[in-house]
């Protein structure tokens, strides 16, 4: 990798030869990145460095031993990485960390660097380590959304550590010594938004997703079924990583074609719900703000509700709102998720057009959250007894689905969705931190003044930063708005919100780092760096779209054309949801 030139540099020697590395940097990080083969649980680029595996040994010139992870890079530092003290050591220490927990045989194990069985092996690690011996232990549910097997956890500590940077500290480890387990806050005050970071920082799978895969692949055998696959904006930018293509690059073409070969009978899009939503989305928007603004005005009597409209898209979001700011339920926009929109669409309008019962639809989704499987359980979002979706795969899982069946995906000849899947650039945007508020503004200027969002590309809510604002203006007014990422930076939001309700018109909010694109289901690696390009992969879809505005969607005109025809009741079904105070667990 460059050097930048205003960087003070130090020589190094690895296995006798010399490299110019970067003075402090971790000598582990400089290894990995120049080629060098050094195990590692532990180590995440984003979290504090620990040093609890204790598998990145190296031993120095004079026969001292250090975890390279916690080595910095100093003038004249010499080190050798596969001498036999140190490959004894490393055994040693991988054979407590697995070796003494008889564990099952995990899809992958992996650190920030993926290592597969196979690879531990040359270390020493025997396969016959990592036998089931136990199926009735217990597994700690979070939710519908992930689990937590503690008899294979090696208390990295890594789970914890991401629960408390993004703010909400339901993951804490307990016991001491070789007992040291994770456990979850027992306080009656916090629990758990099933955002599923955890999942993407674990190294060895103790923290996983519950899986559809076993249920998924048993409907597409069932041919008494119309199985609809749909994906959301963020898989097609991410789940390349899992078959080692450049971070970012779409393979929407791909990932179609490869639906087609699992069996899946109808190749739609959870970007078409999106549109859905932000046609839903900002009309509530824009009604909000006129009620707002004529009772300022002294145009009408009754008081609209105190404060900004937030997104709901994000189920993680929700739950927080739920459980631990009720008070703010008034505040979260009616308009359902983009996966429970198109499903319901294609529950409903798309069933009643080919005359299909419901009831013999199956719709899937493929997910880059963890959170979208917990919401996909709930009753309150059923259209006539159905849900809107049935299971709900994780990018993970789908990398995993793809193997199985050996689909080279990247190798596939690209091919289109189904027209009922079409999709403008504004949802392809929805998996980036600021891209629902930034699709909901270009529709919401055309409902309010009838004209286009100057500069469709709304700049002042991009960007990885955890708390963003603009202004923006619809006609003679001014909106103030606010895009905020993970649980921790939406507090001073609120603390602003309570002295002053009017502070903001409108805010988004994403659990993960990132937005959906740095989701708890997505491929690992899964780090801010490996996000700012997805993000930027998303942002290359929606500039090489002709459709760019969710309103100009010919078959979401469709559909609201549909809904003109159907009872209100039901009507109010597809489009709305509401909320209610949650209790811990739930």
């Amino acid at each position: 990798m460059p050097i930048p030139l205003d960087t003070t540099t130090v020589e190094i020697r690895i296995n006798g030869k010399s490299y110019r590395a970067i003075e402090g940097e971790s000598v582990l990080e400089f290894a990995l990145n120049n080629g060098y083969d050094i195990p590692h649980f532990c180590t995440h680029p984003d979290l504090p460095v620990d040093a609890n595996c204790r598998t990145c040994l190296v031993e120095l010139d004079d026969g001292s031993v250090f975890t390279s992870c916690t080595l910095k890079a100093k003038e004249g530092l010499s080190i050798k990485l596969d001498t036999p003290k140190v490959k004894k050591l490393r055994t040693q220490n991988m054979e407590l960390l697995f070796g003494k927990y008889k564990r099952h045989s995990p899809r992958i194990l992996h650190g920030y660097w993926s290592k597969t069985l196979e690879e531990l092996k040359r270390y020493g690690i025997s396969g016959d380590n990592y036998k089931r011996d136990n199926p009735r232990r217990p597994i700690h549910k979070l939710g519908a959304a992930a689990e937590l097997d503690p008899a294979l956890c090696i208390a990295c500590n890594k789970c914890v550590e991401i629960c408390q940077f993004i703010g909400i500290s339901h993951l804490r480890l307990e016991g001491r010594g070789s007992r040291t387990r994770v456990g979850t806050n027992c306080d009656p005050q916090n629990d758990c938004i099933y955002c599923g970071q955890c999942t993407a920082h674990c190294p060895v799978e103790a923290v996983r997703e519950q899986s559809h895969l076993e249920d998924v692949d048993r409907v597409l055998k069932d041919k008494k079924k119309i199985v609809i696959v749909q994906m959301a904006p963020s898989v097609r930018a991410s789940i390349g990583e899992g078959f080692g293509v450049p971070y970012g690059k779409d393979l929407t073409g791909e990932l179609a074609t490869a639906f087609r070969m699992l069996g899946f009978d109808k190749i739609f899009d959870v970007n078409m719900g999106a549109d859905i939503t932000t046609m839903v989305e900002a009309e509530e928007l824009i009604e909000r703000l006129k009620h707002k603004w004529e009772f300022t005005e002294g145009k009408r009597k009754d008081p609209p509700v105190r404060g900004p409209m937030f997104t709901s898209c994000c189920p993680g979001w929700v739950k927080f709102v739920e459980f631990y700011e009720p008070e703010l339920i008034p505040n979260l926009t009616t308009a359902r998720s983009p996966q429970i929109h198109s499903g319901g669409a294609y529950k409903t309008w798309w069933a009643e057009r080919e005359g299909i019962d419901p009831k013999n639809i199956v719709v899937v989704s493929i997910m880059p959250c963890t959170s979208k499987k917990y919401e996909a359980r709930f009753d309150h979002l059923k259209i006539d007894g159905n849900s809107p979706v049935d299971y709900v795969l994780t990018s993970r899982e789908t990398i995993a689905l793809l193997k199985t069946h050996k689909i080279d995906l990247p190798n596939l000849k690209p091919s289109s969705v189904d027209r009922e899947g079409m999709y403008s650039g504004a949802a392809a945007i929805y998996g980036a931190s600021g891209g629902v508020m930034e699709s909901a503004l270009r529709t919401a200027f055309k409902m309010a003044t009838g004209g286009d969002l100057p500069g469709i590309d709304f700049l002042p809510v991009r960007g990885f930063e955890g708390i963003k604002k603009a202004e923006v203006k619809l006609g003679n007014k001014t909106v103030k708005v606010a895009v905020v990422a993970m649980p921790k930076n939406i507090r001073p939001i609120l603390r602003e919100l309570k002295k002053n309700p009017d502070a903001y018109d409108y805010i988004e909010f994403m659990a993960c780092p990132g937005g959906c694109i740095g989701g708890g289901g997505q491929p690992i690696p899964n780090t801010f760096e490996i996000v700012k390009k997805r993000i930027a992969g998303l942002y290359g879809i929606d500039r090489k779209m002709n459709l760019r505005r969710a309103h100009d969607n010919p078959v979401v005109k469709e559909f609201f054309e549909y809904l003109k025809t159907v009872p209100k009741k039901k009507r109010e079904a597809i489009l709305y949801r509401g909320y209610e105070k949650k209790e811990k667990g739930e």
